[in-house]
């Protein structure tokens, strides 16, 4: 199911379109002619996966003379590289990391397999996303190379009491990561998005399996934008959702498997520290990058749509909302700030 991570893809065993990602990935012109003798096919062949990756949303170059080139790629995910740098006191809580070219949706994967030890984790990245989702059964949309598209499973030893809250706490984790290689202005829109000067980055979704007593085995999806292109950011766009990217942001040099590395030794962190004092370590963060605090928003949930002011989150995650019956408390639902 998975590409190899470690080298390039072995004849026959991996689609064409995927070897011809991985020999474009570092963003130069390389003709037709070397393309088909490196990979051992035709150079027709060669057009073919150019035109399979243009269809997945990448955005292919290709210059009489000159060739194709990948534009907003960069380094192919590689598990080794993401383990050796992920913070040396994590390393030992990853259980494994696997990359994959194509899958369904990494969360779906991760869902139907045997959950990792309590206090271990497993890693499933992959390039492109089939049907890749967010939230409320909506559609995450990211070209091969352009994004960051990684599930984490994860078990609990006891399902913690504020369970409800998990998303806001891989925020803040993701907040922290991306802070740390150097993107400083991010905010968080509750319950689970990253947003960059008023776009959206990036998400989190959270998929549980849990019995009544016992271990909670979750498992967490995050999607990242590295680079999606003029076309792709025309078509989000069209979904009515304005997205933001890291290239964008002054990141668009960084390795993702850097970036992933960053992020997943941050949500490890943070899932001990959630194991041992819940949500109150996070607060402080939250409050301060929170992007609703004193707006107008709509809030729907399962009883309709509330309107009012977003007063911040109380200590258990809950959204905070000042409307003309009192303050209301909402654990579930969308927001949409309200033209001023």
């Amino acid at each position: 199911m998975a590409a190899n991570p470690h080298s390039a893809p072995r004849r026959g065993s991996t689609p064409l379109a995927a070897q011809v990602f991985v020999a474009l990935s570092d963003g130069q012109f390389h003709s037709g002619e070397d393309l088909a003798g490196q990979l051992g096919v035709s150079r027709s062949a060669v057009w073919k996966a150019a035109r399979a990756l243009r269809e997945l949303g990448a955005t292919l170059h290709a210059v009489r003379n000159r060739g194709y080139r990948l534009a907003g790629s960069g380094e192919p995910l590689d598990a080794h590289k993401i383990r050796a740098r992920l913070e040396p006191s994590m390393q030992g809580h990853v259980r494994s990391i696997e990359t994959a070219w194509s899958l369904d949706s990494t969360n779906s994967v991760l869902l139907a397999r045997p959950s990792p030890p309590a206090g271990y984790s497993d890693l499933l990245l992959a390039e492109y996303q089939s049907a890749g989702r967010g939230r409320r059964g909506r559609t995450w949309l990211a070209p091969p190379g352009g994004a960051v598209c990684l599930s984490l499973s994860w078990t609990f030893r006891e399902v913690p009491a504020q369970l409800g809250a998990l998303s806001l706490v891989v925020g803040v984790c993701i907040l922290r990561a991306l802070r740390g290689l150097g993107l400083a202005q991010l905010q968080l829109k509750w319950p689970n998005d990253l947003l960059l000067g008023g776009r959206k980055l990036g998400g989190v979704l959270i998929e549980l399996r849990a019995e009544s007593a016992g271990p909670a085995h979750v498992v967490i999806g995050i999607g990242l934008n590295v680079s999606l292109g003029v076309k792709l950011q025309e078509k989000i766009a069209a979904t009515g959702i304005a997205a933001a990217d890291l290239k964008a942001a002054g990141l668009g040099d960084a390795s993702r498997n850097v970036v992933v590395a960053a992020v997943v030794s941050a949500c490890l962190t943070g899932l001990l520290e959630f194991e041992r004092a819940a949500l109150r370590p996070f607060l402080g963060d939250w409050q301060e990058a929170d992007a609703l605090s004193g707006k107008a928003v709509d809030v729907s949930g399962a009883q309709g749509v509330a309107h009012g002011m977003a007063r911040g989150i109380d200590a258990h995650g809950a959204l905070l909302l000042e409307t003309a019956q009192g303050v209301q408390r909402f654990v579930s639902g969308d927001v949409s700030v309200r033209p001023a």
